[in-house]
This record gives structure tokens, sequence and C-alpha cells, in this order.
């Protein structure tokens, strides 16, 4: 029996041909990957080149990301997705070049929790932190006496949200990463019950 049409059977472990519908998802997920590597880097590089220098009165003061902790965490956030997502699409390449499923139970739990557990709540976290600190950056907080520095760092500003928005195209992305290797994972466990309910 076939659950969400992907076949499910004793063969969905490491070695056994792939099936027309794992290749679908092997290759889906390898988009993915290499969408989320491309976007996590050009967030960690518009992020961390962006400076902008000001004069006020004679003294010339310098933005940089490393002013503020969220954008540092955003930075090296990207960097580890990035990486991260290199390193699985190269195991995507291999697999599907191999032709065969690469999954067994132990490797299936080991890419869950590095998509789901790990990468895809870091770039979701960062993500947050990041919009935060540059809703405070842009409209200030009266009540605290901080006062709006997108109106002194203009390029700054921009440059800081282009690459907020490209982090949260890859948080979206690696979501939705988890989601297939959750699928993945999980369809191992429900393999044997789903063959023996169709041979009685």
């Amino acid at each position: 029996m076939s659950y969400l049409g992907v076949g499910v059977s004793p063969g969905n472990v490491a070695g056994a041909p792939m099936k027309l519908n794992d290749r679908k998802v092997r290759l889906t997920e390898l988009i993915l990957r290499c969408l989320v590597c491309a976007l996590a880097l050009i967030s960690a590089i518009l992020v961390a080149t962006d400076t902008q220098v000001k004069e006020v009165f004679t003294i010339q003061k310098k933005a940089k990301y490393t002013d503020m902790k969220a954008l540092v965490l955003l930075v090296v956030v990207n960097g580890i997705a990035a990486a991260y997502s290199l390193v699985h699409g190269v195991r995507c390449v291999v697999g599907m070049m191999k032709g065969s499923v690469l999954f067994s139970k132990p490797l299936a739990w080991a890419i869950f929790s590095g998509d789901q557990q790990a990468v895809a709540y870091l770039t979701v976290a960062s993500v947050g932190a990041a919009a935060q600190s540059a809703a405070f950056a842009k409209l200030g907080e009266p009540e605290l006496q901080w006062m709006k520095i997108c109106t002194m760092y203009g390029k700054f500003c921009n440059q800081v949200g282009e690459g907020i928005a490209t982090a949260l195209l890859a948080s979206i992305g690696m979501v939705m990463i988890s989601c297939i290797s959750a699928f993945g994972l999980f369809r191992l466990y429900g393999g044997n019950k789903a063959r023996q309910s169709s041979l009685w």
C-alpha cells in the first residue's frame, strides 16, 4: 500500500532501488537545499558587509553589523545554515546518482534532528531577533528614549532589511525541508503496518 503516492515497502532502506516518487521527493529536497544554501549565504554576506559612516559634529560614527548582537546572530546562523544545506545537498546528489534510497532509521533520525530541531529553529529564531532589532532601529522606542537610527543610517538599514528578508526566505525553505525529512522519517515507521494491512 502507498501513502501519498510514495510506495512503502521493505525495500525503502539503504541500498534499495529508488522509485519515481522517491526521486521526486529527493529532487525537491535537493532544490530546496540549494535555495536555502544560496539565500542564507546571500543574507550573511549582505549583513556582514554592510557599513555606513556618518559624521556627527565632526565625529565620524561607523555603523556595522557587530553593533547589534541580533545581527551577529543572524550572520552566524545563516553561515551555519548555508554550510549545513551544502553538505546535505551533496548527500542528495550522491543518493540520486547511486539511484538508491539512503535511508535507515538512525540516518533518518539524524537528518530530522538536524533539519527540524537545530537548523530550522535557529534560522527562525535569528530572523525573529533580527527583525525585532530592526524594528527598534526603524521606529525607535520613545518610552525608553531609544531614538530612530535609520534616519541617520538609511543605507545601512536598507541593506540590513534586504538581508533579513533574504534570511526569512531561507528560514521558510528550512521549515519546508524539515517537513520533507519528517515525512522520510515517519514513513519508515508506517511501512510495515501498511504492508501487512494490504496483505490481509
